[in-house]
This record gives C-alpha cells, structure tokens and sequence, in this order.
C-alpha cells in the first residue's frame, strides 16, 4: 500500500495543479523555510502511523497584501513573498486544506484550521480570513472556520476549471 505522504503530495498536485500555475504557490524546501519564518503554525498537519492524512496552509499577512490579492493584483506566491517578515498581521489566507478520501467528513480540515488561527492569533491581531476557491467544499470550510472565529471572511472569485473535486473535509 502506497505511504501517505506520497498519496498527500499526488493529491495536492493532482488537486491545485501547481506545476502548470506558476502563479500558485508550490510547496518545496525554500517555501516551507519561508513559511516556518512567517509563523511556524503556518502548516500542520494530522498523521497517523502510515503518516499525513490531513494538511493545511494558512498565511497571516498584512491588510494591504489581503486586498491586492483579492483584487488579483498579486498572485499566491506574490503574497507569501511580499509578506514582510517580523510584521504583526492582522490578516489570514486560508491558503489550502487537504485530507485524504477515507478521513472526510470527519472535521479533520476544520479544527486543524481553527487551530492554527488560535496559535497565530497569541502572536498576531487577526481580524480578517480570506480565501481563493477551488471547491464547494473549500467553500464551505471557510465559512466553518470563519464562523468558530469570529471574523469576517473575504473571498478571491477567479474560474476555476468545473473539474475540481473534494479534497478537504
């Protein structure tokens, strides 16, 4: 049986199609140390012993980012790079949430998303979530996560191809 990690990383490409937008960000070594730099709650992820079997990526950035990109006047990998390291920031993008087919429904995505708010949110005054859709259930965990914060949630409307499937919980 194939290892986790591996079924994650196919899902994730399979998913997002990052290697054909470069305008998305693409997770590899030089983006993880960028994110471990902006906060380290900015991935996490639940296991079990065959390894991942949830991830997700948020990014506290400033007011100012949230807005261009919400305006597509930056892109994804814009944003994380153009995040000033050392800020307080006051914004979240929740970037992306991926669980593995078996583990769904199981509100895996949701609270390692609220999660992640509550420990960003003892260094940073986080007062808006946006997010860009790829899903109906990306969606509707945005509107979860934002609702058990309490803070209003902003959304990126871009086409995305009709041929997106569920990938989050």
């Amino acid at each position: 049986m194939e290892k986790n990690f591996e079924r994650m990383v196919r899902l994730a490409e399979e998913f997002f199609e990052t290697k054909q937008d470069p305008a998305q960000i693409s997770v590899d070594e030089e983006v993880l140390q960028r994110l471990r730099t902006i906060h380290p709650r900015t991935l996490s992820e639940e296991r079990n012993a065959d390894g991942p079997i949830a991830w997700i990526l948020v990014i506290p950035t400033t007011r100012e980012l949230m807005e261009k990109f919400i305006a597509k006047t930056i892109s994804e990998r814009d944003l994380l790079w153009a995040t000033p390291l050392g800020s307080l920031y006051e914004t979240l993008y929740l970037c992306s949430a991926l669980v593995l087919p078996e583990f769904r429904g199981k509100g895996l995505a949701a609270r390692l998303t609220r999660d992640a708010i509550a420990a960003i949110q003892k260094h940073h005054p986080l007062k808006v979530l946006f997010y860009w859709s790829f899903s109906d259930s990306g969606d509707r965990l945005a509107l979860t996560v934002s609702k058990g914060a309490g803070l209003p949630l902003f959304k990126r409307n871009d086409s995305k191809p009709a041929v997106r499937r569920n990938h989050g919980d």
